[in-house]
């Protein structure tokens, strides 16, 4: 079966919980209800054979209800089907754990928790990944400033010049292409 083979069999299959599929440039997307999302993909895993997850992301539609979206990235191990499954999801919406299904999707959720404040039921270990522990804010969520919070800790969040600006490793503004700009093309004192 081809990805718009799948697609079908799962508004077959799952009917008004699937709300709308997408097919652009050869990649198939289809949008299921929250209440439904694992449903679906343990279905895409254990009946269609994704059995490669790639990716899990989320959006933030700020200003719009539902605020968020959940998108997974399903492939098979030999690379012959691609499939997206989003879902909306409400500020206050918690989204079910795929962790069960690929063992992956525990960094994956984490990163969705500490950056956009998404909260998975059934996590075996839902902290934060990347920022500490009491931070509280969510970087990527869209009313977050671009020059940052306030912080009470000076040496992990700072808001100076990056300690290796200009440094061996920080690709050199100017002229020319990247190729010559990396740092490896130039003398480094």
């Amino acid at each position: 079966m081809s990805s718009a083979q799948d697609i079908e069999a799962l508004k077959k299959k799952f009917g008004e919980a699937v709300v709308a599929t997408v097919e652009f440039r050869g990649e198939h997307t289809a949008e299921v209800k929250l209440a439904s999302l694992k449903e679906v993909l343990a279905h895409a895993r254990e009946t269609l054979g994704y059995d490669f997850l790639i990716d899990i992301s989320s959006l933030d539609h700020f200003g719009k209800d539902p605020r968020f979206e959940m998108v997974y990235e399903l492939a098979t191990v030999d690379d012959s089907k691609h499939l997206r499954i989003r879902a909306k999801v409400g500020e206050e919406d918690s989204v079910p754990s795929v962790v069960s299904l690929w063992a992956g999707a525990e960094w994956h959720e984490r990163e969705v928790f500490d950056m956009m404040g998404i909260r998975f039921d059934d996590h075996p270990d839902l902290r934060r990944i990347l920022m500490w522990e009491g931070y509280p804010y969510y970087p990527l969520r869209k009313d977050f400033p671009l020059a940052g919070r306030p912080s009470e800790m000076p040496d992990v969040a700072f808001t100076g010049k990056a300690p290796l600006e200009g440094g061996p490793f920080v690709t050199a503004p100017g002229e020319g292409n990247p190729v010559t700009r990396e740092p490896r093309s130039r003398e480094i004192d």
